[in-house]
């Protein structure tokens, strides 16, 4: 069993899709119409085209914005993803405008930091030794 896909809720596709692959750097994958605003979009990690893709979802289900709100509100990060080096991409994507909510922090054997994906979103980024 492998993790093909996973998800995050976002008020604007378009939005979406420029701040995944213009800033955070991944490629686009899918795009396919659903409905009649809505679409399938996937964007992946240009490292691993083939690996999981991530669905820009629409949050337009009811339950999503309590369901974001609250996570926001405690701080809780929706997804994380894993870079070679936090304080590098913290760096480069602070110098892109991006709003982080914590800044780079040694956590053990793992290091963190948590920006605004400015979706309706925050998302970690981590970096753990190599074994």
């Amino acid at each position: 069993m492998r993790i093909h896909l996973t998800s995050v809720f976002v008020d604007d596709q378009a939005k979406a899709l420029r701040f995944y692959t213009e800033v955070l750097g991944f490629v686009k994958k899918y795009d396919v119409p659903v409905g009649e605003t809505d679409r399938w979009l996937t964007v992946v990690s240009p490292e691993n085209p083939g690996g999981t893709e991530l669905l820009l979802e629409p949050s337009g289900h009811p339950a999503v914005k309590p369901y974001r709100d609250a996570l926001a509100a405690d701080g809780i990060p929706l997804a994380q993803f894993a870079v070679d080096d936090v304080r590098a991409e913290y760096e480069r994507l602070s110098g892109l405008g991006v709003h982080f909510t914590q800044e780079p922090l040694d956590m053990g054997p793992v290091t963190t930091a948590v920006f605004d994906d400015t979706c309706g979103n925050l998302i970690q980024i981590a970096t753990q030794p190599q074994q």
